[in-house]
C-alpha cells in the first residue's frame, strides 16, 4: 500500500456569513454533556451507510487488500454516525431572525454590564457566584472587563474573617482558576485538632473538592481534602437529589477544574432556568448568545466537512477513522468564543487532529515499518494550513511542520517497537516516546497557529522548549489514553503500554499497575497546575489558557471510555451543542 495524499486546506471563510440558522422549536437535551441516549441522529446515520456502500462499491482490488489486512487487525473502529449531515444540515429559521437575534443580545449585554456593575455592593458570595455562573453558561468573554473588575475586588477580600467553607472553597477555586497562586493555608480553620476537616453540608463537600483540584505538589492540606471530600460525597451520593445530585455525580467523574465549559453550557442553562436561579435576563442572554455562536460553528464545521470529503481518505485508507465531526468537537474545547481568531483557530485545529488521526491509525494498527517509512516521507513535505495565514503570519509554519516531523519520527519508533515485541523497562523509558506519539505537543503548537497577534515567535519558541505545562499535558493525555484503550488495543498486535511497562518493572497485576498509573496522572496533574500558577516566560493567559483547555479536552475524550474511538458516546453532546438551538421567543 503506497501512501499518498495531499493535504490542501481550503481558503478560511472570514465572510462572517453563517450558513443556517438554528431551529426555535426543537426539545434541547438536559443531560450532562457525556451522557448519551440511544438514539441516533437518522439523517447521518443513513448518509453514513450510503456512503460506506459507495465505498464498497468503488474499492476495487484496493478493498481486497485493505479487507485482509482488516481481517488480520480487527481492530473495532465505529463508522462515522454523521456522515455528510453538516453539508446540509438547515434549520427553518431565516436569516432575518438570526439579526433580530444579534441586536437582542447587543441590548441584553448592556443590562447584564449594568448588573455586573451595580454588583460592587454584593457580598463576596454573591460576587462569586456571579461569575461562577457566566463561566459555566459561556457568557463570560462578553463581559471580561467586568469580571476583571470584580476579581480585583475579590482578591482583596478579608477572607481570613470567613468562617463559611462554602465561600472560602469559592475564592480559592475562582482565584487559582484565574491564574492567582493562593494558599492553601485559607483551609487550615476548617480542620479540628485532629486534622480532620468539619465539612458536612454536601454543597461545601463539593465546593472544597472541586478546589482542592488546582493542587501542586507539596500541597497535603489540598491532598487531604481531595481524599476526605471524596469519601463523603460516594457516601452521600445515593441519597441526594435533583441538580446537586447530577453535580456531585460529574464531580467524581471528572471534577469541575477539569471540565470543559463549552461542553456543559447548554446543561447549565437548562438546569438555572428550571430552578429559578439566575435572573431571567442573564439567561435570556445565554441562550440568544448560544444560538449565535451555534450558527458559527455549523459554518464552520460546513468548511471542516468538505476539507475532509476532498482529501478522500475513505477511498484511500478505508481503516482510518472518520471522525472530522468528532474532531471539531474536540478542537472547540481549546476556544468556543466567536471571535474571528478563535474561529480560524478551530478550523486549523481541527484539520491538525483529523491528519494525527490519520497518522495514529496507519502507525498505530495497520502500517508496516516499510508502508509507515513512506508516510513519513510523504508527510515531511505534505502542504499545510498555510494559506491560511497573512503574509506577516507564515513564520509559524516551520514550527508546525518540525512538530509534525516529530511525531511522525516518534510513531516510527513505536512501530518498531511493536514489531519487535519490545517493552520499555519502566515507564520512564516508555513516556521518552509515548508522551510525543500522543501528539499534544504538536497540537499545543497548532493552537497558537490560527491565533491573532497575541501569539508571537516568543510564543512559538516558548512551546518549542517543551515548558512544564506541555510536557505534562503530553504526559496526561498518555497515561488516560492508555487507561481507556489498554483492553481494546489487547486485540490487535499493538505496541505495549505504560501499564505493560509498570507491570514489568515492578512484577505487578494489571489491576495493580492500572492504580499506579493513575496515580502518576494525578502527579502531572500537579505539575500542569504549578505551571499555570508560576508561568514560564511570562506568556499570555489566553495563550495558557488554550493550553489547559486542551488538557481538559483530553479527560472528557477519554472519562470513562475512549470516546473519540467509540463515537457514539459523543452523539447527544454534538447534537445539543452543534444542532439543537434553544427556543427563544
Amino acid at each position: 500500500m503506497v501512501v499518498t495524499f495531499s493535504v490542501q486546506a481550503q481558503q478560511w471563510s472570514s465572510s462572517g456569513q453563517l450558513a443556517a440558522a438554528a431551529s426555535q422549536g426543537r426539545q434541547r437535551s438536559t443531560s450532562l454533556s457525556w451522557r448519551s441516549s440511544p438514539e441516533l441522529p437518522r439523517r447521518g446515520t443513513m448518509q453514513c451507510r450510503q456512503a460506506q456502500q459507495k465505498l464498497s462499491a468503488n474499492a476495487g482490488v484496493a478493498q481486497e487488500v485493505v479487507d485482509d489486512r482488516l481481517s488480520k487487525n480487527p481492530c473495532d473502529f465505529h463508522p462515522s454516525i454523521w456522515g455528510d449531515f453538516f453539508l446540509h444540515h438547515s434549520s427553518p429559521a431565516a436569516s432575518s431572525e438570526q439579526q433580530a437575534w444579534t441586536v437582542q443580545v447587543d441590548k441584553l449585554k448592556e443590562e447584564v454590564a449594568n448588573m455586573i456593575t451595580t454588583s460592587v455592593t454584593s457580598s463576596l458570595l454573591e460576587k462569586l457566584h456571579l461569575i461562577d455562573t457566566f463561566e459555566r453558561i459561556c457568557v463570560d468573554y462578553l463581559f471580561q472587563e467586568e469580571i476583571n473588575s470584580l476579581l480585583t475586588q475579590i482578591i482583596t477580600a478579608n477572607i481570613d474573617d470567613c468562617n463559611d467553607v462554602h465561600t472560602v472553597a469559592m475564592w480559592f477555586y475562582l482565584l487559582r482558576k484565574h491564574g492567582y497562586n493562593i494558599s492553601q493555608d485559607v483551609f487550615t480553620k476548617f480542620k479540628d485538632g485532629e486534622g480532620n476537616f468539619v465539612a458536612k453540608n454536601p454543597m461545601d463537600l463539593l465546593t472544597l473538592y472541586n478546589a482542592a483540584h488546582y493542587r501542586v505538589h507539596g500541597e497535603k492540606i489540598l491532598n487531604e481534602a481531595i481524599l476526605f471530600t471524596k469519601r463523603c460525597l460516594n457516601s452521600m451520593l445515593p441519597s441526594l437529589e435533583g441538580s446537586l445530585a447530577r453535580e456531585v455525580k460529574s464531580a467524581l467523574e471528572i471534577a469541575l477544574p477539569r471540565r470543559v465549559a463549552i461542553y456543559e453550557a447548554n446543561y447549565y442553562i437548562s438546569t438555572y432556568e428550571k430552578e429559578g436561579t439566575v435572573h431571567p435576563i442573564i439567561l435570556q442572554l445565554a441562550k440568544l448568545n448560544f444560538n449565535l455562536m451555534q450558527l458559527q460553528y455549523q459554518e464552520e464545521l460546513e468548511i471542516a466537512t468538505r476539507w475532509w470529503n476532498d482529501l478522500q481518505i475513505q477511498s484511500r485508507l478505508p481503516f482510518a477513522r472518520d471522525r472530522i465531526v468528532e474532531c471539531y468537537l474536540w478542537m472547540l474545547g481549546v476556544y468556543y468564543e466567536p471571535s474571528p481568531s478563535c474561529s480560524r483557530g478551530r478550523v486549523i485545529l481541527t484539520k491538525v487532529i483529523s491528519i494525527v488521526t490519520i497518522i495514529d491509525d496507519t502507525f498505530d494498527s495497520y502500517g508496516t515499518i516499510d508502508e509507515c517509512e513512506l508516510f513519513t516521507k510523504c508527510l515531511q513535505s505534505y502542504q499545510t494550513i498555510e494559506h491560511e495565514l497573512s503574509q506577516q503570519e507564515k513564520y509559524r509554519m516551520p514550527y508546525l511542520r518540525s512538530f509534525t516531523t516529530d511525531l511522525v519520527k516518534n510513531f516510527n519508533k513505536e512501530v518498531k517497537m511493536r514489531e519487535e515485541g519490545y517493552v520499555p523497562k519502566s515507564v520512564e523509558e516508555h513516556l521518552q516516546i509515548s508522551a510525543r506519539t500522543g501528539a499534544c505537543h504538536l497540537l499545543s503548537c497548532a493552537s497558537l497557529v490560527g491565533m491573532d497577534d497575541m501569539a508571537t515567535k516568543e510564543s512559538f519558541d516558548w512551546v518549542s522548549t517543551m515548558p512544564k505545562m506541555v510536557r505534562a499535558l503530553c504526559t496526561i493525555l498518555r497515561l488516560v489514553d492508555d487507561l481507556k484503550t489498554y483492553e481494546r488495543e489487547q486485540l490487535t498486535p499493538h505496541v505495549a503500554s505504560t501499564i505493560d511497562s509498570y507491570r514489568k518493572q515492578h512484577n505487578v497485576s494489571m489491576e495493580i499497575a492500572r492504580f499506579k498509573i493513575e496515580e502518576q496522572k494525578e502527579e502531572f496533574w500537579k505539575d500542569f497546575n504549578d505551571g499555570w500558577l508560576c508561568p514560564e516566560n511570562g506568556q499570555p493567559r489566553k495563550l495558557l489558557e488554550a493550553i489547559f483547555n486542551l488538557t481538559r479536552t483530553m479527560e472528557f475524550m477519554y472519562n470513562q471510555n475512549d470516546n473519540f474511538t467509540y463515537c457514539h458516546h459523543l452523539k447527544d453532546t454534538i447534537r445539543s451543542l452543534l444542532v439543537e438551538a434553544f427556543p427563544v421567543y
